[in-house]
């Protein structure tokens, strides 16, 4: 069954979904959809369809809850394009509460000028990745911030993923927190952090990690810290 998200508490969907449910699906009159608005689900029948426009009526509220039950905000480094996608749809699926963009030393990337534009294409990404992984929340894509800006926010865990610990990991992390349902994790660009950026997030309350042994990509690490943390709630 497909899900979408609201655009407003009367259960209103884009117009671009709408499309989607004309013109992608092809729909009939008497098929079922689910209506997601405020982390509530609700089944809906559609009543009619034209050309341009879904009428549908609620059936009832859908009582189930398919989120975490910790809220992971991933902080990313400015990246090139097709990799940020990935990140944003594969994180969605396994988890991800929300996304923060942020400017390190050895970004290769600047999209001065073109923020809302990118920012409203990769909002949508995560919507469309919600969806599909039938998500009760659409991960939010905020920034572009700087790493000042980033310890001044308000999480009980606060984690760096390193490329200079060998002992700390994200098991060890989250067994060791009495109180862990907010976290935030900062993933490095190609490369890693510059050691001074991994210092000022230490002095700031982050705690370094590793994710093992082997160097992983940077579009890999994020996926590998959110299968963790899916497998820990999932105990």
């Amino acid at each position: 069954m497909q899900r979408y998200f609201a655009v407003d508490s009367k259960l209103n969907v884009s117009e671009k979904d709408k499309h989607h449910i004309i013109n992608v699906m092809r729909m009939k009159i008497g098929e079922n959809i689910e209506i997601v608005y405020n982390n509530d689900v609700f089944l809906c029948e559609i009543d009619s369809i034209s050309k341009n426009d879904v009428i549908y009526s609620v059936l009832k509220k859908l009582e189930f809850d398919n989120e975490l039950d910790k809220s992971v905000t991933i902080a990313i480094p400015l990246l090139m394009e097709k990799k940020l996608d990935f990140i944003f749809q594969k994180c969605t699926e396994l988890g991800t509460y929300d996304f923060i963009l942020y400017d390190a030393k050895r970004s290769k990337v600047k999209i001065d000028g073109k923020e809302d534009k990118k920012l409203d294409r990769w909002n949508l990404i995560t919507k469309e990745a919600a969806e599909q992984s039938y998500r009760n929340i659409s991960p939010k894509v905020s920034g572009i911030y700087e790493l000042k800006d980033l310890v001044l926010l308000d999480y009980d865990v606060k984690i760096v993923c390193s490329t200079k610990e060998n002992k700390k990991t994200i098991k060890n992390m989250l067994q060791n927190s009495t109180n862990c349902d907010k976290i935030i994790i900062v993933v490095g660009p190609e490369g890693g952090l510059d050691l001074s950026e991994e210092e000022f997030l230490k002095e700031n309350g982050f705690e370094s990690i590793t994710l093992g042994k082997t160097t992983l990509r940077v579009e890999t690490a994020p996926m590998f810290v959110m299968s963790a943390i899916k497998y820990e709630n999932l105990r």
